[in-house]
C-alpha cells in the first residue's frame, strides 16, 4: 500500500468511525453528511468523493463494521480457548450486535430498499456461512456437536440461543442489572436439559 492508498484508507476509517457513532446515537434521518464530515475532520466534498449518497455511506459503513465483527469472530475461533468458551464469546458478541442492529435508526435507514436486502443476503452467503461452517466443523471435530447434525440445523439452533440471549441482555439492561447465567445458557446450548455428557 503506497502513501496515497494509506491516506485514503485512513480517511475512510475516520469517516466510518464518525458515521457509526452518529448514526447509531441519533438515527439515520437526524444525522447530516456535514455533521459526519465535521466529526471525521474531513470536508463534505471528501465524503461525496467516496460515497454518492448518505445511503451509500451508511451501507458501506455497515459492511465495514460487519467485516470487523467477522474478523473478531475469526480471532476467537482461532484462539486456544476450549470450544464452549469460543461459543460463549461469539454468542455474547452476536447478542450485542443484534441489539444494536435492531434499533429503530437502523431499521429506518433501509426500510423497503430491495438493493440493501440483496447485499445483506450476498454477504451472508459469501462470508457468514463459510465462517459458520468452520465453526460447526470445529465443534464436531472436538466432540461438542453431534456429527449427524446438519449445518442448517446448527445455525437455526445457534440463532435461537443468540436471540434469547439478546432479549435477556435487553431485559437486564432495562432493569439496571447485568447478564446472568450466561454459563448456564451455554451449558444448555450443548447439553439441553439432559445431564448426559455433563459432569454431575
Amino acid at each position: 500500500m503506497n502513501g496515497f492508498e494509506r491516506r485514503k484508507q485512513q480517511k475512510l476509517e475516520q469517516i466510518y468511525s464518525a458515521a457509526f457513532q452518529l448514526f447509531f446515537s441519533f438515527g439515520f434521518q437526524k444525522v447530516s453528511v456535514n455533521e459526519i464530515a465535521d466529526k471525521a475532520k474531513v470536508s463534505p466534498a471528501t465524503i461525496y468523493n467516496y460515497f454518492k449518497t448518505k445511503e451509500q455511506l451508511y451501507s458501506d459503513m455497515l459492511m465495514d463494521w460487519m467485516n470487523k465483527q467477522l474478523e473478531q469472530y475469526e480471532r476467537i475461533l482461532g484462539s486456544e480457548n476450549p470450544f464452549p468458551e469460543k461459543t460463549k464469546e461469539i454468542m455474547l458478541c452476536e447478542a450485542k450486535n443484534l441489539k444494536l442492529l435492531s434499533n429503530e435508526s437502523h431499521q429506518a435507514a433501509f426500510s423497503g430498499q430491495v438493493e440493501f436486502v440483496r447485499l445483506m443476503e450476498e454477504y451472508n452467503e459469501r462470508k457468514v456461512m463459510p465462517f459458520f461452517k468452520r465453526f460447526v466443523a470445529m465443534g464436531k471435530q472436538e466432540g461438542y456437536v453431534h456429527s449427524d447434525i446438519s449445518e442448517e440445523m446448527m445455525m437455526l439452533y445457534f440463532t435461537m440461543f443468540k436471540n434469547e440471549l439478546g432479549r435477556h441482555w435487553e431485559t437486564s439492561n432495562q432493569a439496571g442489572g447485568s447478564i446472568l447465567s450466561v454459563e448456564q445458557l451455554v451449558e444448555f446450548f450443548f447439553y439441553g436439559l439432559s445431564r448426559q455428557g455433563r459432569t454431575p
